[in-house]
């Protein structure tokens, strides 16, 4: 078999390996979805369209989601709440799809929101990135579709019309805590339809409304996807994560 790389090349500076190490450990094999927007291998699907077992209310922790449920997705019922996913996991790659109601009603932050929570668990609010209907509806910027909300709008708005099927790629990477400090805040990065949005954005602290964001107290190690109902008639469908924990360059 012919050699896999090196062994008389000088150490990569910082690492334990040398330039094109020959015994530098392989990459896991991970298999790609086979259609656009398709789980991985190693991809934990979270809303198939089939049932919401993997999801419970944020009002009342334990109990069923109680959103609706047909034709393969799920839509924010108003007045039912928030709801979670009952895994967690830290750092994160998320796909999400979500559709705005087709008839247009409201305007600026009354249409078609609702948010997708990141990091989220019973009492931690988490880091919110915005969904909303901003298809020719104007709104505040740190408040339009695709926002870390109330801190930093989208580098563009790539909303498609209301009604279609819209794809939020997002790779949450959580805050690093030292015995009670800050050591590397909360980094996001995110894709809507195929355009960067954020490009691993340092976030302020987790999201909140009309006030400015701190990191007061530390995370929690895990937290898990939080869906918003903000009496809008928002629909979800194929929704799964990749946890990155154990992944990385050695």
């Amino acid at each position: 078999m012919a050699s896999l790389g090196y062994d008389d090349t000088d150490f990569i500076p910082g690492q334990p390996y040398r330039v094109h190490d020959s015994t530098r450990p392989q990459p896991p094999v991970v298999t790609p979805g086979e259609d656009p927007g398709a789980p991985p291998s190693d991809g934990i699907m979270l809303f198939d369209g089939s049932d919401l077992s993997e999801w419970e209310s944020v009002k009342t922790p334990g109990e069923d989601a109680g959103w609706k449920l047909e034709n393969g997705y799920m839509e924010a019922v108003k007045g039912s709440g928030d709801i979670r996913t009952l895994k967690q996991w830290g750092d994160c790659q998320l796909h999400v799809e979500w559709s705005a109601p087709e008839k247009v009603e409201g305007d600026s932050q009354g249409r078609g929101n609702s948010g997708v929570f990141l990091h989220s668990s019973e009492g931690y609010p988490g880091y919110e990135i915005q969904v909303l209907d901003c298809y020719d509806n104007p709104t505040y910027a740190d408040g339009t579709a695709g926002a870390i909300y109330g801190q930093f709008p989208p580098l563009v708005n790539a909303c498609r019309k209301p009604g279609e099927w819209q794809s939020y790629d997002i790779i949450f990477e959580a805050p690093t805590w030292d015995e009670g400090w800050l050591v590397v805040p909360a980094a996001v990065t995110v894709i809507q339809n195929g355009v960067l949005l954020h490009h691993r954005q340092e976030a302020m602290g987790p999201t909140g409304h009309k006030n400015v964001a701190t990191y007061s107290t530390p995370d929690p190690d895990v937290g898990g996807l939080r869906l918003q109902d903000h009496g809008d008639a928002v629909r979800f469908r194929n929704i799964w994560v990749r946890s990155l924990a154990g992944y990385d360059a050695g």
